[in-house]
């Protein structure tokens, strides 16, 4: 697995997910190592990290596969036995043979069983190779197999609850949610603010197309540490004013829909470039049929006729990428479905422009009851499809947060 990670096939969602865990019991990772499958570098890796940790967790390598090693170079290192584990084998044989693999262990898949002398072992509910873990020479091992959806879940049910006892302090974190200010505009904002802390800190992200705002703090328990944030996270908020829409969660879209369930409102959506997006993406929340009632995907100019019954006199006109369009799908998606609020798109997410409008231009409407607002955004010409698509469906759905909160709708982003 460690030569996948390298070559680029896969992506370590393990480290990520591990610390996130860690980080909640107190312990800090110092450092996250990706090793191929060679038996000589492997040794190397676990020699350094002895050195210079006390708790080694490694993930992979304990499968059936021949360049699986980790158990032998691990036990060779600390100089422990690697012995049959009758319980795990007789576990093994049972799934095996009952899930129709194969009428005989074999050898290779035997080996799973075998395990460090002495050692704790985990169980494999959600596949065949055990955890395990032990400790020697003050050094805590706990090894754990490759697949996310075995690792994440062994090490939520037997790593944490190990670990645990070698920390007496809880790590919080809090995101505040930010839309409609870059991560260095952030910085700057926040820097009188930030450069003295340490506990709590705060650190600015930027994610694709929004940003976010992490506070964490260290205490003995988590209401202590809950206690010493909540002065930081009132500044912060007023610092960052009305770009802030939510805490601890997601995207904007469950904000949406968070301000559509205590409102009671429904929406549609009209959308040409952004080509159906703003729709998946507030369809993948549970729920959302509550609130969201249809809409159309209008990539052409005939269908924008034929669909919304917007003039074809007035797209040749204005064009297709213009704010009157913008303002007439939004209004006919609402009037067509029956929705309290709409949104559309209308722009050039590249690679060509229409000989007009830079790649990177998009009008966002939004019709409610009370009017229609158009926005122009200007996104960039060197941006990627998928950028531009996602960076207007945010500001779709960041009109929406803004009209149902009775907040001015941001005149123009760049």
């Amino acid at each position: 697995m460690g030569t996948e990670i390298l070559l680029g096939q896969i992506t370590n969602t393990d480290a990520r997910d591990i610390s996130e865990m860690l980080a909640q019991i107190g312990i800090d990772v110092l450092y996250h190592t990706v090793v191929g499958d060679n038996p000589e570098r492997m040794a190397q890796c676990i020699e350094i990290a002895k050195e210079r940790v006390d708790i080694i967790i490694t993930t992979a390598g304990l499968g059936p596969p021949c360049d699986d090693l980790t158990k032998v170079l691990l036990c060779r290192s600390f100089g422990i036995e690697l012995v049959m584990d009758e319980e795990e084998k007789a576990g093994l044989y049972d799934y095996i043979t009952n899930e129709g693999y194969s009428e005989e262990m074999s050898e290779n898949n035997l080996q799973q069983a075998m395990l460090p002398e002495g050692c704790t072992v985990f169980h494999n509910y959600w596949g065949t190779a055990p955890g395990c873990a032990f400790e020697k020479d003050g050094k805590t091992v706990l090894m754990f197999p490759g697949p996310p959806k075995e690792c994440v879940p062994m090490f939520r049910q037997y790593g944490l609850p190990y670990l645990k006892r070698f920390s007496d302090e809880e790590i919080v974190s809090h995101e505040i949610r930010v839309f409609g200010t870059s991560e260095s505009a952030m910085d700057y904002m926040l820097r009188p603010l930030m450069k003295d802390m340490h506990n709590p800190s705060m650190a600015p992200y930027a994610k694709e197309a929004d940003c976010f705002l992490r506070i964490t703090a260290k205490a003995r328990t988590e209401e202590e540490a809950e206690e010493m944030m909540q002065p930081v996270i009132e500044q912060a908020k007023e610092i960052l004013g009305d770009t802030v829409y939510g805490m601890d969660i997601s995207c904007l879209e469950e904000r949406v829909f968070q301000l559509l369930k205590e409102t009671g409102k429904t929406f549609a959506t009209a959308e040409s470039c952004t080509g159906g997006d703003i729709a998946r993406r507030f369809t993948n929340l549970p729920g959302a049929s509550e609130f969201y009632v249809g809409g159309a995907v209008t990539y052409t100019d005939d269908v924008k006729a034929a669909v919304l019954g917007i003039d074809p006199e007035l797209i040749r006109e204005k064009t297709a990428v213009s704010r009157e369009v913008a303002q007439l799908m939004a209004e006919n998606i609402r009037r067509i479905t029956g929705a309290s609020m709409a949104v559309s798109t209308t722009g050039l997410a590249g690679p060509d422009g229409d000989g007009i409008h830079p790649v990177g231009t998009v009008f966002c409407g939004l019709s409610t009851e009370d009017g229609t607002e158009v926005v122009e955004l200007h996104l960039g010409e060197n941006r990627t499809r998928d950028y531009i698509r996602r960076c207007a469906g945010n500001f779709c759905f960041d009109m929406m947060r803004r009209a149902l909160t009775g907040l001015p709708v941001m005149s123009i982003t760049e």
